[in-house]
């Protein structure tokens, strides 16, 4: 991996992810809380419903299958540019859609907007694990934390423009044109050239790299834990609202505020996650996480009142919060090869994604929403049972050179104290 700037300061580096991440968070809830809205106004049953999420599904697979490339011949910053210029035209496009009643406008926005998100989640993990070789300690729980805040803010937003009445139109049209602005100005603090493989037929980040990698045992067994808890974290992200309103007849406002309560404590959770890994080590801390997500699920499916579902949901949050950040920090331990890794992990949990949505929406036709949830419950229990997969790589190649990350005596005990807990 190319970094040309190898004096690039780790602080505004670090800073530049927080405020991208937290754009794309907030970029996500926006569309996200508007789901009832957006429902309401093309008239759709839950299937259908389904069917128009699932655009951005398309999209984020279609976004990480080009992002390994992109990120490989231009770098990590190049990548977050494109993606945050997609993720702010496709969700102008999705709200005029919904403003003009044309279901498929709204979805070919949402297939632009996954497309940016597919961009963006390969371009910032490059440049997340990077980061930590960089300074010798875990970094991406904190950067995806930025992610929840982002999240956060953005719900909290949705709700509020939900209540005032605000049109979809204007309400997405805002927070795109913010995506857009605050992630070109971010990363211009970027190291140029992160994750720029050399272009050469043997290296990982040429074609027949990248496929080679989606035969490594362990980068296959990392895609199913990722699969399992993404697919969690997705169906928080698309049906919770929809799942409040329709499974406990509460108001589309105090569903805006569910999804809050989901965020928040994704955040949480995210912020104390370099703590909770240096004290338990990746597979512990994903496998106590794993559980609270499951008591979480358990609780939405089978409450019998609105304040349960409202813990539940909260559990729920917490439970996946760090399930697709230590899978793609485990992918990022070797530096070689670091895009085509994280964009194979990436792209299994995005397969997640883009089943997601319209399998849930079929069985929330037929029995329900929160009956459909069950499935989500067996992803979390597999992402758990292969846990063992995210143990740090203990003989991963050390990289040399002046432009080369090195292993530091904090990086060494860093992974002692993760060998040793796991």
């Amino acid at each position: 991996m190319l970094l040309s700037h190898p004096h690039v300061s780790p602080r505004l580096w670090r800073n530049a992810l927080f405020v991208v991440f937290a754009l794309t968070g907030a970029g996500q809830a926006a569309w996200i809380t508007r789901t009832p809205s957006i429902r309401a106004a093309l008239d759709l049953t839950v299937g259908e419903m389904g069917w128009i999420i699932f655009g951005i599904s398309v999209g984020s697979v279609a976004g990480l299958l080009v992002a390994s490339r992109v990120v490989a011949r231009w770098g990590g910053r190049t990548g977050m540019l494109a993606g945050a210029i997609c993720i702010g035209a496709g969700l102008i496009a999705a709200g005029a859609g919904t403003e003009l009643a044309l279901g498929w406008l709204a979805f070919i926005g949402l297939s632009i907007t996954g497309a940016g998100f597919g961009l963006l989640e390969v371009a910032l993990n490059v440049e997340g694990a990077a980061l930590e070789r960089h300074v010798g300690r875990t970094c991406l729980p904190a950067i995806h934390a930025a992610f929840s805040i982002g999240t956060l803010v953005g719900s909290g937003l949705g709700a509020g423009a939900v209540f005032a009445g605000t049109p979809v139109l204007l309400h997405l049209g805002m927070t795109g044109a913010l995506v857009i602005a605050g992630t070109a100005a971010a990363v211009r603090l970027v190291a140029a050239g992160t994750g720029v493989e050399p272009r050469s037929p043997k290296a990982t980040g040429s074609a027949s790299g990248r496929v080679k990698v989606w035969r490594e045992p362990r980068t296959m067994i990392l895609g199913v834990v990722v699969m399992g808890m993404a697919f969690a974290e997705g169906a928080g992200n698309d049906w919770i609202p929809l799942a409040l309103v329709d499974g406990y007849g509460i108001s589309e406002f105090h569903a805006s505020l569910g999804f809050a309560v989901y965020a928040g404590l994704m955040t949480l959770v995210r912020m104390l996650g370099a703590r909770l890994v240096a004290r338990f080590g990746r597979r512990q801390t994903l496998q106590g996480l794993g559980l609270f997500a499951a008591a979480g699920l358990l609780l939405v499916i089978f409450g019998s009142t609105p304040a349960l579902a409202m813990v539940g949901v909260g559990l729920w949050g917490a439970g996946v919060a760090l399930g697709f950040p230590l899978g793609l920090s485990a992918a990022g331990d070797d530096p070689n090869g670091t895009a085509a890794r994280v964009s194979a992990v990436a792209t299994a949990g995005y397969i997640a994604f883009l089943v997601g949505p319209p399998v849930l929406g079929l069985l929330g036709d037929h029995n329900g929403i929160r009956s459909a949830l069950l499935i989500v419950l067996a992803g979390v229990a597999v992402a758990i049972g292969f846990s063992q997969s995210t143990r740090p790589i203990s003989s991963a190649p050390a990289p040399a050179g002046p432009n080369q990350d090195t292993l530091t005596p904090e990086r060494t005990a860093l992974r002692q104290g993760d060998n040793a807990n796991d």
